[in-house]
């Protein structure tokens, strides 16, 4: 079978390096895979397997003969040239926020929704949810399909990595001061973020939650179901990679913490360490450069009826992002809703 032509846009920053990283590890069947950024970036080198690709200017980009566009450059980039790479008969799958509520662009998880991804064509853009959502409907997903969701409330632990390499840095020089008695700034969050957490991720709306906290309102209802009422409180912690989640869960139907278990134990994209032990779960340090969503901390919740809580771990450079980008691809040629335009020719 001939391969595909892949280009990532956004190939210097950290989900952008991952894109590859995944492509490569994973055996993705492309020929040619095209590392593309802004202009500054041209002349730069990125690894992808054992390789190392120059990266080229997307504007100068000739994308009448790339398959598949994995793009993680931010909304801006997203709004202007998703649109131009579709018309140009690229599948742009975009890790950004910009085309995510867009009634004609699916918004996919391939464990949970995969069946959307035939809606593609109306656009010829498909969106990949936010980080903190992603891993959360992966588990909440086989719960649903056996309880029916009425009620989520969820408190995220995110890692500085989903807010960028330059948050990462200032995680890294702010620790490294406190050690030394230097001056701490902050200066990509709005307090120090070293020994510290922040309850604030992206922008304030006017009901006092986030954008982030709506963020996973609106995408577990447009990809799970739009009638699970959810809230949310999004935390940023001082961990560089790696979100946590602890959810509680109101079901219409009865569930226990053991079928729970047994549920989760075979669901796509899930590992289940839950041991009632010292160490019997798993922290974020644990879960960097794995695939799977972890669930630990299964419990009924006494509270109310029909009620759990567990607690919810995941790479979200991977599973929020790069993974979750490339598992869309991989879906799209296993279900032969695309294929080579070098093939096709």
């Amino acid at each position: 079978m001939m391969g595909y032509k892949v280009a990532v846009v956004g190939a210097t920053g950290n989900v952008g390096r991952e894109m590859l990283g995944v492509l490569a590890e994973r055996s993705f069947p492309a020929d040619e895979v095209v590392a593309l950024a802004s202009r500054r970036s041209v002349g730069v080198e990125v690894s992808y397997g054992d390789a190392t690709l120059k990266v080229k200017a997307l504007e100068h980009c000739d994308f009448s003969d790339v398959d598949i566009c994995l793009m993680s450059a931010g909304s801006s980039v997203a709004k202007e040239w998703a649109p131009k790479v579709a018309a140009a008969g690229a599948v742009v799958i975009d890790n950004s926020s910009y085309w995510r509520y867009e009634a004609d662009v699916p918004l996919v998880v391939p464990e949970v929704n995969a069946a959307a991804l035939g809606d593609f064509r109306k656009r010829g853009i498909i969106a990949n949810p936010n980080c903190s959502t992603a891993q959360l409907v992966v588990a909440l997903k086989p719960l649903h399909d056996k309880a029916t969701i009425k009620r989520v409330v969820v408190a995220t632990y995110q890692s500085v990595s989903g807010a960028g390499k330059e948050a990462m840095d200032e995680l890294f020089t702010q620790t490294k001061a406190v050690f030394t008695l230097g001056d701490i700034e902050a200066k990509k969050f709005p307090k120090r973020i070293a020994f510290n957490l922040i309850p604030h991720i992206d922008v304030f709306m006017e009901d006092g939650f986030t954008r982030e906290e709506w963020k996973m309102v609106a995408e577990t209802k447009k990809i799970l179901d739009p009638k699970i009422k959810l809230t949310a409180t999004c935390v940023r912690v001082p961990v560089f990679i790696g979100h946590s989640e602890a959810v509680n869960v109101e079901f219409e139907e009865p569930i226990t913490a053991e079928e729970a278990r047994k549920i989760l134990r075979e669901a796509p994209g899930v590992l289940v360490v839950d041991k009632h032990e010292p160490g019997g779960y798993v922290t974020p340090i644990e879960c960097v450069g794995d695939y799977a969503t972890f669930v630990s901390r299964i419990r009924e919740d006494q509270t109310l009826d029909n009620g759990l809580s567990f607690w919810v771990v995941s790479d979200n450079l991977r599973k929020g992002a790069a993974l979750n980008t490339v598992q869309i691809a991989e879906c799209l040629i296993n279900r032969k809703l695309i294929q080579a335009k070098k093939k096709a020719a």
